[in-house]
């Protein structure tokens, strides 16, 4: 399995440039958290999925915690992997607590949705649980996240990485969208890193910027395995992934100390799969059972254009829990209800000819055969054979194909 890992992964690993750009302090910032948050905020705070919590003292001061409160509170997350505290940290979560503060309250009403999918998948595999904040700093909790690279999904996996690990992708579905079937497939991918490393801060590394770079920046140090030995030898993006990873922690964790609230999610609380195996489009579920088109996407993102390609195996499809029942009860007028217009892929058309045109017939011409004798078989002239053929005579030759309309 390692052999194989390093041979998908060495110079194609994870690229999550989406996620940093170059900042003031001379530090790499989480573009995540700025850029592909906004989407989805807005997104959601349009649809109503979110409005502000009175849970927490939500005001837009920040106090002022002393470095010795940080490396207090860090070293009291009940966590395996290691969290030090030092200036570089510091400017993570100086900018989660200042500048991304209202991104932070959204996003802590995404976790509140994903948290319990990534827990399960992290807990299948034994891996720490710390690392369900990975996906805070790879996609801001965003499943339709797309890096220039083309990383997707809440985990934000490169196209090969995805189908090594079993995700399946084409023009319909993207598997990589997924937050059940991805988050097992990162398990899987952080299980076979840490196999590799067996230090959790150099998983989170190669993660980001491939298990070849990280081999390549140890050779580089001298045999050194430690992350924060490794740092000035690693690429510039990967220097802030693991400061990144643990200020994620640290505000997922303190917010409250930092007067930052959660916004209240209204997604569907509760919800159920059912069992698709014909072609269906989500605007005919959206249609006969009377559920919103935009919530069904949010509970499918996996599905590129709407489009359930049941046909080529069975999928599973994500209700509300109180819409399962109907969809059960109506699921053959489901199947029917505008198929012509949202399932319009032909299987069979039949190709327009010029008038008067047909199509060209031809014989091949055995032993024995003669001019007349295919005339009659046909039902056309000699005249007509001549013509098509540019035949003066009557001779025609065993083998050759012989043009008859």
């Amino acid at each position: 399995m390692k052999k194989l890992l390093f041979c998908l992964l060495t110079g194609t690993a994870l690229n999550v440039s989406l996620l940093f750009s170059q900042e003031t302090e001379n530090i790499d910032l989480p573009q995540g958290m700025i850029s592909t948050t906004d989407s989805l905020y807005l997104d959601w705070i349009s649809k109503n999925y979110i409005i502000p919590n009175e849970n927490c003292s939500m005001n837009s001061r920040n106090p002022q915690v002393s470095d010795s409160i940080y490396i207090d509170r860090l070293q009291r997350i009940p966590a395996i992997i290691e969290m030090p505290y030092n200036d570089i940290v510091r400017k993570f979560i100086d900018t989660y607590t200042v500048r991304l503060r209202q991104k932070v309250a959204f996003m802590l009403s995404a976790n509140n949705f994903y948290m319990p999918i990534f827990e399960e998948a992290l807990d299948l595999y034994d891996l720490p649980l710390e690392l369900k904040y990975l996906p805070v700093i790879e996609s801001a909790l965003n499943p339709m996240a797309t890096s220039p690279q083309g990383a997707a999904g809440l985990w934000q996996f490169m196209l090969r990485t995805g189908q090594a690990y079993g995700l399946k992708v084409n023009s319909l579905v993207d598997e990589r969208r997924d937050p059940i079937k991805s988050s097992r497939a990162a398990a899987r991918y952080l299980k076979d890193l840490y196999d590799i490393y067996h230090d959790w801060n150099l998983v989170l590394a190669a993660y980001n910027c491939g298990p070849g770079t990280i081999n390549k920046a140890i050779r580089r140090a001298g045999g050194e395995t430690d992350f924060w030995s490794l740092y000035n030898f690693l690429p510039q993006e990967t220097r802030g992934y693991v400061p990144a990873f643990i200020a994620a922690n640290y505000i997922m964790t303190y917010y409250c100390e930092h007067y930052i609230s959660p916004m209240e999610m209204r997604m569907p609380e509760s919800t159920d799969t059912v069992h698709v195996s014909r072609p269906l489009n989500l605007n005919q579920v959206a249609e006969v059972c009377q559920i919103n088109i935009d919530e069904l996407r949010a509970l499918n993102p996996e599905f590129r254009k709407d489009i359930v390609p049941g046909n080529e195996k069975t999928y599973a499809l994500r209700l509300p829990t109180h819409i399962v029942s109907s969809f059960i009860d109506k699921e053959d007028s489901i199947y029917a209800h505008k198929a012509d217009t949202y399932l319009s892929r032909r299987a069979i058309v039949a190709a327009k000819t010029a008038k008067g045109s047909g199509e060209a017939v031809y014989h091949r011409i055995r032993n024995g055969e003669t001019l007349g004798g295919i005339a009659i078989k046909y039902g056309v002239s000699v005249k007509q054979l001549r013509r098509l053929n540019g035949i003066r005579g009557s001779n025609i030759r065993a083998g050759k194909s012989l043009r008859i309309r």
